[in-house]
């Protein structure tokens, strides 16, 4: 027990000294820190993530090669390429579509214009392409096509076969071409749908 003091004539009782807590208040505070710091790292690689998955499924650059696509794409266009799209459904015709030419990675993406679809019977007489012994209306950018290669005569394709063409047929190298041939479903890398390079083409493609 702590001694009062006597001070003129009156004992007074001796203060306490109060102590200041400060630890408890450093803990909530680091514990608040924490959980939003954790908050914002975890925000942070979600964006990261979402970003990442973006980019891989909608945002795969490719550069055209060649004016076979003019007016669409001109020489040295980048377009963007989305992966996700057949995964819901089928190349369509009129589809531009990014492939391997035969599979081959070693060779650089050729951008053709999807006209012949999976079953059908593809020919080119008299400058038109023939669908199933019909010509083609609709979804056919090219006329009075003057080289009709192996499509001279008809060209059956197969279950998970496109036929493609380049909307400047006179100079493309597409599936009239015996090197080029047929384009199967496991060889197209995804459908083109916007050009990133600035000038007259840039914007969603049709």
């Amino acid at each position: 027990m702590k001694m009062s003091k006597v001070k003129n004539g009156r004992r007074t009782k001796k203060k306490r000294k109060t102590r200041l807590h400060f630890r408890r208040g450093y803990r909530s505070f680091n514990a608040g820190k924490m959980k939003e710091i954790i908050i914002w790292l975890v925000e942070i690689i979600a964006v990261c993530v979402l970003a990442w998955m973006l980019v891989s499924l909608f945002g795969q650059r490719v550069s055209n090669a060649g004016d076979s696509m003019r007016p669409v794409l001109k020489n040295g266009d980048v377009v963007l390429i989305d992966r996700m799209v057949y995964n819901a459904k089928k190349p369509g015709r009129g589809d531009i579509i990014a492939f391997k030419p035969n599979g081959n990675e070693n060779t650089h993406y050729s951008i053709k214009r999807v006209v012949g679809l999976p079953g059908e019977t593809v020919q080119i007489k008299d400058g038109k392409v023939y669908i199933n012994g019909e010509a083609l209306k609709k979804d056919v950018y090219v006329s009075d096509i003057g080289f009709a290669g192996i499509a001279e005569e008809p060209v059956e394709l197969g279950e998970t076969e496109y036929f493609v063409l380049g909307d400047n047929c006179e100079g493309s190298d597409d599936s009239r071409l015996a090197d080029v041939g047929n384009v199967t479903r496991s060889d197209i890398y995804g459908k083109v749908w916007f050009v990133t390079s600035f000038g007259g083409n840039f914007g969603f493609v049709k």
